[in-house]
């Protein structure tokens, strides 16, 4: 008979993919013989705490905490009155503080390289982060321009409905099809809008009640660049394999270039200082609000790389209801019982299409 091999040292390996167990004698020195592995597969022995788990805790905190208040501090800035008296202004500088909120994340995205990234070369083209930062700045000052003329609460409803002008830009440039039930949640999108935008005519209409004004087209011209944006970065990841952090980078770098040019240009960048010297409280506000939408991008591609993007939408659907809701609490804006229902339907539509709207869909 084979004498047993001696044993020397005992390993415990917790692997989080599967929450699984792994004991590995390791053998003495000199001894040909392989390690012996016992494996105890299943989450009892793990917990509540296994790794996964608590991956998926910081992911979903990391995300709803970032944009809950990147949300907050976006109506405060953007909707509050400066000063005292007949003297109150509002903030008016849309292209500095997205100019701002650009140079946080081109920061951030370099820094996230460094560690992350730094070995892998970058192939993409250019003038594809150039054409792409033009749709992308554009999205972006609409969408804070917009709030001088709308709540919030509409316009995080409106943003909601990117997948009406992605579904419509990809059957029109791209030519894909998509699965009945991705129509069928984009209809239930639309009906929620168009109860959230419907006014009753009450018989007494004033000038301040419109239906559909300057704060709306806005919403709308940025929900159309979202759409061309969100064609080009599928573009580049189709055919050039671009990373996340190598395209938050350089499009937020051309970004920077664009709007650094405009605000020069236009004469808003000596205004914006000299109402950041009246007002220098803001400053504060408007880092935070770079900083909070740099770490929400990186727990955003955290979430999608490590539980897909079905985890991810359901995480960012459910932040932007509670967005809406604390919009209503805190700055108290007004929300009908009609309009209370079309977000309910916007909800419903975005859920569905993140649960069952995923499927395959084929281009020609």
């Amino acid at each position: 008979m084979r004498p047993a091999v001696p044993v020397r040292d005992v390993e415990l390996q917790l692997l989080p993919e599967a929450a699984t167990v792994v004991l590995t004698a390791v053998t003495a020195p000199g001894s040909s013989a392989a390690p012996a592995a016992m494996t105890s597969v299943g989450g009892s022995g793990v917990g509540f705490l296994s790794p996964e788990r608590l991956r998926l805790l910081v992911c979903f905190f990391g995300v709803f905490v970032c944009y809950f208040y990147y949300g907050i501090l976006q109506e405060g800035i953007t909707r509050s009155k400066y000063g005292e008296g007949e003297r109150q202004e509002k903030f008016r500088f849309a292209w500095s503080l997205v100019f701002i909120q650009c140079v946080i994340n081109a920061i951030f995205a370099w820094i996230l390289i460094q560690f992350f990234d730094a070995t892998k070369v970058d192939r993409t083209r250019s003038w594809l982060y150039a054409a792409c930062s033009l749709s992308y700045v554009g999205a972006m000052v609409s969408s804070n321009s917009a709030l001088q003329f709308i709540n919030y609460p509409t316009q995080v409803l409106g943003k909601s409905c990117k997948p009406i002008p992605v579904m419509l830009l990809g059957v029109t440039m791209l030519r894909k099809r998509y699965p009945l039930v991705k129509y069928m949640c984009v209809l239930l999108i639309v009906i929620g809008v168009a109860l959230f935008m419907y006014r009753p005519n009450k018989g007494n209409s004033s000038g301040s009640e419109h239906v559909f004004g300057y704060g709306e087209l806005l919403l709308l011209l940025s929900l159309t660049l979202d759409g061309l944006t969100g064609v080009s970065q599928d573009y580049m990841r189709a055919h050039f394999q671009t990373g996340a952090n190598h395209m938050m980078l350089h499009i937020n770098l051309w970004s920077t270039l664009f709007l650094g040019a405009g605000i020069v240009l236009s004469g808003e960048l000596w205004d914006f200082l000299s109402f950041a010297e009246r007002y220098p409280s803001i400053i504060y506000n408007i880092l935070l609000f770079g900083l909070t939408s740099a770490l929400g991008q990186t727990f955003i591609f955290m979430t999608v790389v490590y539980f897909g993007p079905l985890t991810c939408s359901i995480i960012t659907t459910t932040r932007k209801f509670f967005t809406i809701l604390a919009s209503v609490i805190i700055f108290s804006n007004p929300i009908s019982l009609m309009q209370w229902v079309g977000t309910f339907l916007v909800f419903l539509g975005l859920g569905l299409d993140a649960k069952f709207g995923k499927a395959s869909k084929t281009s020609h």
